[in-house]
């Protein structure tokens, strides 16, 4: 399709993932009209080979543990295997149906669709397919690729999270390198499907951006389901063969396995797009805004995972919905980056908004924080789930709570109620007065609150 009328749409919106459908969406609402222009398919990383298909292995990964663990519930279930095919045909399924509800979503509003790779070629254009589309205001969000170590080739039996999601059997063996959320997440599925996982992590903790006591309580869980790791060395090569990989590291220790999964985290993908010639800072790749996501060049913003940040979803979707209000002059308010919440959906699950108890000291002095730790053992339905874990509530002294931290089974559904109690600066008296149902793993919130309000129920004082 092309702007046959010559005029410049209202908003250009480069790359179609979270962060750009939904800038494109809203600015469509708000009556401007908008061009959105995909090389690939809109939904971008997250619908495709992220969140979405990783989340769906978890949920086949849950299934096959509470199939191995029946007996423990008096349920006579036996796991007799994985069919990568079938598990593949299901993911694929729940992708197939979000990918149509959102065309469908971005055919109703009058969004022009370009399909194709564009090139910023001057303050307001972008060029696709040789066709030059130019807007009154640009906003950026090309998203973001698996990354690897300088001289670490992605190869055979050397994989990223996206031949990992295409895989079409178990490997017997496998060690991951990087123990953040997606290389924790690869684990937590490929040891529930049976494989012998071992994870490499450079840095002295396994999710090394939770609070300590999340870490190390994940750890003893990882540790307690067989999963084996090796912290606080850097990973110094690889070689492979048709025995399989087999890698080293900087104190001289090796380990062999079928697979070396490389889950160093994520790269902006800014290379060769025309940015830095139209004027816009990049820092290592990274496209530098001020807090309104303004690029400092002409009417161009940017959102996503090529802004410096959290590379979350739900977080470059919030900066489209921002930068389209930004642009209709609704003024909206400036997104806290603290305030995004924060989920690993491995077993157990690791959910977190605001400060950790470290971040907080530091912003706020050692003395004016206040922590408590409410164990889930005291929670019922967590018994009945038969998981272990606790959330760990931080607080200004005599002020609102500033960090919400858990970790156990299903806590990343809890997540919501702690990024309002965060948000909305709730102190814990205002928490406890609000009636949580019984028996639900929601209540050890409440019951959290309570504790730290300086009266505890269901803890010993």
């Amino acid at each position: 399709m092309s702007d046959t009328t010559g005029s410049a749409f209202d908003i250009v919106v480069l790359g179609g993932g979270s962060g750009g459908y939904a800038a494109a969406l809203r600015g469509a609402q708000l009556g401007l009209s908008v061009a959105l222009i995909e090389g690939d398919k809109v939904g971008g990383t997250c619908l495709h080979n992220g969140c979405i298909p990783t989340k769906a292995l978890l949920h086949a990964a849950e299934l096959a543990d509470n199939a191995r663990d029946g007996a423990h519930f008096g349920v006579q279930t036996q796991l007799t295997g994985i069919d990568m095919n079938g598990v593949n045909a299901y993911k694929d399924s729940v992708i197939g149906r979000l990918y149509k509800g959102l065309q469908g979503l971005i055919k109703s509003r009058k969004i022009t669709v370009f399909e194709g790779y564009g090139k910023l070629v001057a303050q307001d254009t972008v060029e696709v397919n040789g066709e030059r589309v130019t807007g009154r205001n640009v906003i950026l969000g090309t998203g973001s690729y698996a990354r690897s170590l300088p001289g670490l080739e992605i190869a055979g039996r050397v994989i990223t999270s996206d031949q990992a999601l295409k895989l079409d059997y178990v490997p017997k063996s496998a060690i991951i390198l990087g123990g953040g959320v997606i290389g924790s997440e690869f684990a937590s599925v490929w040891k529930s499907f049976g494989v012998d996982v071992t994870i490499i992590e450079a840095l002295p903790h396994l999710v090394p951006n939770e609070d300590e006591a999340l870490s190390k309580a994940f750890e003893r869980q990882f540790r307690k389901r067989g999963i084996n790791f090796n912290l606080g060395v850097r990973f110094s090569g690889v070689t492979q063969d048709d025995s399989g990989v087999h890698v080293s590291l900087e104190d001289g220790k090796t380990f062999d396995a079928d697979l070396l999964l490389v889950a160093v985290g994520r790269g902006p993908r800014t290379a060769d797009l025309g940015y830095e010639q139209q004027g816009i800072t990049l820092d290592r790749g990274f496209v530098i805004t001020n807090e309104r996501l303004h690029t400092g060049v002409g009417n161009i913003y940017a959102v996503g995972d090529i802004v410096p940040g959290l590379q979350l979803a739900h977080r470059g979707f919030a900066q489209g919905i921002f930068v389209a209000e930004e642009i209709a002059g609704l003024n909206p308010q400036p997104i806290v980056e603290s305030g995004i919440p924060r989920v690993t959906y491995s077993d157990p699950e690791v959910a977190s908004v605001g400060l950790t108890e470290a971040k907080a000291k530091e912003v706020h002095g050692a003395d004016a924080i206040e922590t408590l730790e409410y164990n889930l053992g005291g929670n019922g339905k967590s018994q009945i789930l038969a998981t272990q874990g606790f959330i760990k509530l931080v607080r200004q002294k005599d002020g609102p709570v500033v960090g919400v931290h858990m970790i156990g089974a299903r806590v990343g559904e809890l997540i919501g109620e702690g990024q309002l109690i965060v948000n909305w600066e709730a102190y814990p008296e205002d928490v406890a007065a609000l009636v949580h149902a019984h028996p639900t793993q929601n209540e050890a919130l409440g019951e959290a609150h309570l504790a730290l309000a300086g009266k505890p129920l269901h803890a010993h004082n």
